[in-house]
């Protein structure tokens, strides 16, 4: 199977032949050179210069440039010519050639191509770096000549932390140091140097972007969380979380809870000493044992307190499930409906006003004559108490039939009076008799009428 041969490696075998037939022994004791200007000159990759190839020889002849490299003729004269070539990307030797005195003359110079590093980049840094730990550095270097010239620097801020050579087409270099507080916002970089003074240029300076390093530092002891060991519902308190040995205190999170309920933290610091204040407000539906919790983060690190607290309300008698005012009958079973609520449970009794005569509460009695009366409900408890007044009246068996029987006697005596006055109205009516009011004591005398005189019976004397 036949291998291909790419141009540019034919073209340079050829030439790498040329330049060994051209400097033969024979050419060691000529009496004329071919000078090449300029010698040994340094090229960044890409670049161009002109090259001028000049001898002494008076005959001189064909005085002319042997190169790979692309060369156009510029200008020549007897025992000269100037070329200019173009294009450089690599280290290149060119040869000069002409006759003198029908022998041949020669003159080279080595063309050397720098570049700076197509890469040079400092490994990213840890989010946070522990104080007292230690940090390596890596940087790398990527591309780059001549590697004999360059050297690579590990710098924080401008302080160099190492100087190493970069050998390799691709390179990685690193520096180990100890993370301090003083490192805090730092920035490292790398830099690499191309030294190129020798040739007489200068120093070719590429640096990385910088990365800076943030350093933490955590206390031993936990957070000092100070907190109520009870608190009322609907009812407020502060809440205190204090952390000393911190660093830096200004970058910490807080995170202050009363069970789920995040709490508003207002977080001041002082050096290293971190405290966070808040107010907790109880709600109803936390009645019960809850736990207040400070929360620390730093550098990916967590420091935590925790404190018990007990959510109670005082106690409370639900007035919609305790009648104020109860009517009952005398020897009938009932029961108090009265419910008390509360954390710790508070205990509930109704005492009679003015006697110790208690009225059981939420279980079936027999009620008599003696339960009347009014009645202080209390709910009691070690966070207080809660009262609330009972009146109850008992009503004797058969007493509704009295009011009934009055109002029929009331009812009937009405009724009957009235029938005899309309009785006696018509009765009277019917007789003709008129109550005549006198005007005087006396009457004046007149005679009787015919009719009336015959109705008067005869008496004898």
């Amino acid at each position: 199977m036949a291998t291909m041969i790419p141009a540019v490696s034919w073209l340079r075998a050829c030439w790498t032949l040329l330049v060994c037939c051209l400097l033969t022994p024979g050419v060691q004791g000529q009496e004329f050179l071919l000078r090449v200007e300029p010698q040994n000159p340094v090229l960044p990759a890409g670049g161009s210069l002109l090259v001028n190839c000049s001898t002494d020889c008076p005959s001189a002849k064909q005085v002319t440039l042997e190169t790979s490299l692309s060369k156009e003729l510029v200008d020549n004269g007897t025992g000269w010519a100037a070329f200019w070539v173009s294009n450089v990307t690599g280290n290149s030797r060119i040869l000069c050639s002409g006759y003198c005195n029908g022998l041949q003359i020669i003159g080279s110079t080595d063309i050397t191509v720098y570049r700076l590093p197509e890469r040079v980049e400092l490994a990213p840094l840890p989010p946070w770096q522990p104080v007292g730990q230690n940090l390596t550095l890596h940087c790398q270097v990527e591309g780059g000549s001549p590697r004999t010239s360059l050297t690579v620097v590990l710098l924080r801020w401008e302080e160099e932390l190492s100087r190493q050579p970069a050998v390799e087409e691709l390179s990685e270099v690193t520096a180990t140091v100890l993370a301090g507080r003083g490192d805090h916002g730092a920035h490292f970089s790398c830099r690499t140097e191309l030294d190129l003074r020798l040739q007489g240029l200068r120093l070719l300076v590429n640096t990385s972007a910088p990365r800076r390093l943030q350093t933490f530092a955590l206390p031993v002891t936990p957070p000092r969380l100070v907190a109520p060991r009870f608190l009322e519902v609907e009812t407020s308190c502060p809440v205190d979380c204090t952390v000393e040995g911190i660093f830096p205190a200004s970058e910490a999170q807080v995170h202050l809870a009363l069970g789920d309920q995040v709490l508003n933290a207002t977080v001041t610091n002082h050096g290293d000493m971190l405290t966070a204040t808040a107010t907790a407000t109880a709600r109803a539906d936390q009645e019960g044992a809850r736990q207040i919790i400070c929360n620390v983060t730093l550098g990916g690190e967590r420091l935590e307190a925790r404190e018990n607290l007990t959510v109670f309300n005082g106690p409370q008698i639900d007035r919609a499930k305790c009648p104020q005012h109860l009517k009952w009958k005398d020897k009938t079973r009932q029961v108090l409906q009265c419910q008390a609520r509360g954390n710790p449970s508070p205990q509930l009794r109704c005492l009679k006003e003015g006697s110790s005569q208690e009225v059981p509460v939420g279980i079936s009695f027999l009620v008599n004559v003696t339960h009347n009366g009014t009645y202080q409900c209390q709910a009691v408890s070690s966070r207080g108490k809660y009262t609330l007044v009972v009146v109850i009246n008992i009503e004797a068996r058969n007493s509704h039939f009295v009011p009934v029987l009055l109002a029929v006697f009331t009812t009937l005596g009405v009724v009957t009076v009235v029938v005899a006055l309309m009785y006696v109205f018509r009765a009277r009516k019917q007789r003709g008799l008129y109550h005549v009011r006198q005007e005087s004591p006396s009457v004046p005398l007149t005679s009787m009428p015919t009719e009336a005189i015959r109705e008067e019976p005869s008496r004898v004397e």
